[in-house]
């Protein structure tokens, strides 16, 4: 399967709120950034559909589903501007952040595709170098 086809497979396997919000973050991915590459990594015996992930120059981010909430870790979040404070996890590392939604929970559409775009720049920024 290529990656897209691994993504909307993940999202099919879950059938209640987090596949609805995992394909809804995903729209919004694909129109921030049309050329995102999709894949799915880090298969393994617990987790055999992998973690999709999606790429431009570098990974942007990761969208993980657990029971409570769908948790997107972006690669560099720690170098990202976040003046709408999207990021809510994992605020003390040096290089990740993450964005966790709850059931039920919203997100500024506007706002996080500008973080996609600046996710991107970033990754670009660091291949000139």
């Amino acid at each position: 399967m290529s990656g897209s086809a691994d993504i909307d497979a993940k999202i099919a396997s879950l059938p209640d709120w987090r596949g609805e919000a995992l394909a809804g973050l995903r729209k919004l991915i694909r129109e921030a950034d049309p050329d995102v590459v999709e894949e799915v990594k880090w298969r393994k015996p617990s987790n055999p559909m992998g973690v999709p992930t999606w790429s431009h120059g570098g990974i942007i981010c990761t969208g993980e589903t657990y029971k409570d909430k769908v948790k997107l870790t972006f690669a560099k979040g720690a170098s990202l501007e976040d003046p709408a404070r999207l990021f809510n996890s994992s605020l003390d590392g040096g290089t990740r952040r993450a964005i966790d939604i709850p059931e039920g929970g919203k997100i500024d559409a506007t706002a996080f595709k500008a973080l996609i775009l600046e996710a991107v720049a970033v990754n670009l920024a660091s291949k000139k170098r």
